[in-house]
């Protein structure tokens, strides 16, 4: 059993702080999965790229957050976790007020560019947000008040899906509806040009509501201070103190490889439904919806039953079914063909790989915010820079995500890609297995300390 429910996940003095930054989590989570079916999208805008090329999106997405990851630390040490919050949301703004010069270059590379400024800017913003959150509270249910935070994540993710299904991907169909052979320079040029302002759209527009966020977080006054006692970074003795910690460096190497599990099975979603069921990316996106809400639905599940069972035994669980999921799209891609029923939608063909993909993000659900949580414990003032590192591992997201991309390449691309998706998921299988290996040795861990302390 978990820590006693009794126990407040939040204070009632700072619930609506908690809000304020719940919010950031359901900002970051519309960007991520608004990006994500672009990669694809971007093939039709870009034709001359191949698959691995438009992953460079992620690569620069995921990328940002490496890098960026420990200046976003030494920002939370200095100067506390709210002006990291603020310097990180803000460098998110300047992002996607950048797509809108992007869209005027009609080239791919300025558009890599500002979703690296965007990323940077959530690299920071989740450095600071996600300690910040364990902070806001009693330590006993520190895992259980971040997986809640989490859980606005996809709320946002859902917005995203819904603006990149309607407000991008179904309007890029009706304009690629227009591109024939034999068009002139100057009609492709003005097609491109559509595209791109389609594009360009909705994270200019986000950027701007951003802006409000920003506002209402500078100026509340409630916002708890998280005291060090100095400001000093002291960046070169707390790496060391956190290499020295087992637990912390194995759930380092754990949370890259759930990052590159989520990224690389979302973004080859599309690749691998519409390949199966031979239907467009704005059909696909209904399928991938429904992976979203189970995925959020699931994430509130889980937190409530941390209250029950110990985080580091629901993580083994999730993990060994993530990897059954994964199996399960490899070899059941054409097996078991069904017709099923999507709400708002109607009927639609299902089989074996597509419910096994869907089911995948009900087991992903729980991760991130679980490793998050039990890899910074017992970390004192060292959590700040900690924390930088559980948010570095996010460049697994770029790396895994590449991979997977060349894997398709390799297996057959465009030419079979349902088939070629299916064998690239090889990649999250092997991600699943590292993190099952962390939750059974943190589950252990839990087990000896028990026994310790009785």
């Amino acid at each position: 059993m978990s820590e006693s429910n009794k126990t407040p996940i939040v204070p009632k003095n700072i619930v609506f702080p908690f809000i304020l930054l719940a919010t950031c989590f359901a900002m970051w989570g519309l960007s991520n999965n608004m990006t994500d079916p672009l990669v694809k999208a971007f093939l039709k805008i870009f034709p001359e790229l191949s698959t691995a090329q438009t992953a460079l999106i992620q690569n620069a997405f995921y990328g940002a957050y490496f890098v960026l990851a420990i200046p976003g630390a030494i920002l939370a040490r200095v100067y506390g976790y709210k002006k990291g919050v603020l310097v990180g949301l803000g460098i998110y703004i300047l992002g996607g007020l950048l797509f809108y010069p992007a869209s005027l270059m009609l080239q791919f590379s300025p558009f890599l560019l500002a979703f690296f400024v965007l990323a940077g800017g959530l690299s920071i913003l989740e450095t600071n947000a996600n300690p910040y959150i364990i902070s806001m509270g009693p330590e006993e249910t520190a895992t259980r008040r971040l997986n809640l935070a989490q859980s606005f994540n996809p709320v946002g993710s859902l917005i995203g899906l819904f603006l990149c299904k309607f407000a991008i991907l179904t309007k890029l169909e009706v304009v690629n509806a227009r591109i024939q052979d034999g068009m002139t320079p100057e009609e492709v040029k003005a097609i491109q040009v559509e595209q791109l302002d389609i594009v360009m759209t909705p994270y200019f527009i986000s950027a701007l509501v951003l802006i409000a966020l920003w506002v209402m977080i500078a100026t509340n006054k409630n916002m708890p201070a998280v005291k060090e006692h100095d400001q000093k970074a002291h960046v070169g003795d707390t790496v060391k103190f956190l290499l020295s910690k087992t637990n912390y460096v194995f759930a380092v190497v754990a949370q890259f490889f759930y990052v590159g599990a989520q990224i690389a099975v979302w973004t080859y979603t599309f690749h691998y439904i519409t390949g199966q069921l031979n239907i467009e990316d704005s059909q696909a996106m209904n399928y991938h919806m429904i992976a979203i809400i189970s995925f959020s639905l699931s994430r509130w599940m889980f937190t409530a039953l941390m209250a029950f069972f110990k985080p580091s035994a629901l993580l083994a669980f999730a993990a060994c079914m993530g990897m059954l999921c994964s199996l399960g799209v490899i070899f059941g891609g054409d097996k078991l063909a069904f017709e099923g029923y999507i709400p708002f939608v109607g009927a639609a063909p299902f089989t074996l790989g597509v419910v096994c993909l869907i089911a995948t993000s009900v087991f992903m659900s729980l991760m991130f915010p679980t490793i998050f949580g039990l890899g910074s414990r017992n970390l004192g003032e060292a959590t700040k820079l900690g924390s930088s590192g559980l948010i570095m591992a996010i460049l697994g997201g770029a790396l895994l995500t590449l991979l997977q991309g060349k894997l398709i390449d390799v297996f057959g691309g465009d030419a079979v890609m349902g088939a070629a998706a299916a064998k690239s998921y090889v990649v999250p299988l092997i991600s699943f297995t590292v993190i099952a290996a962390y939750a059974i040795y943190t589950h252990r861990a839990d087990k000896a300390e028990a026994l310790r302390a009785s």
